[in-house]
């Protein structure tokens, strides 16, 4: 099945700045379908933060807006997540996913870790 790996996440402190990318076994996925970053905190729920449409439109979440920034260079490229300005609330597991049904497999996500 098509794979999702997830990487650069870490520990950051709160105001600092960590970039992450999305790789996946089929890349050409990333030039046909809206794919998007999702995070899920501690007890909470899985949430879409940003998605990105094959014609570059862009999607952020209020919570985010204004402070990251997502990308594509191209259907090759990996889709990167520039996180800015990072508050503890952003402490989560983030994953990359279409942004629509059927989803592809989860991956194993990014942790990121955000202290005051």
């Amino acid at each position: 099945q098509v794979q999702l790996v997830e990487s650069g996440g870490g520990l950051v402190q709160a105001g600092g700045s960590l970039r992450l990318s999305c790789a996946t076994s089929e890349s050409a996925f990333f030039g046909f379908y809206t794919f998007g970053w999702y995070r899920q905190a501690p007890g909470k729920q899985r949430d879409l933060v940003a998605s990105i449409a094959p014609d570059g439109n862009t999607y952020y979440s209020e919570s985010v807006k204004g402070r990251f920034t997502i990308s594509r260079d191209n259907a090759k490229n990996p889709m990167r997540l520039q996180m800015n300005s990072l508050k503890p609330d952003g402490t989560a597991v983030y994953y990359c996913n279409k942004d629509s049904d059927p989803y592809l497999t989860w991956g194993q996500g990014a942790q990121v870790t955000v202290s005051s």
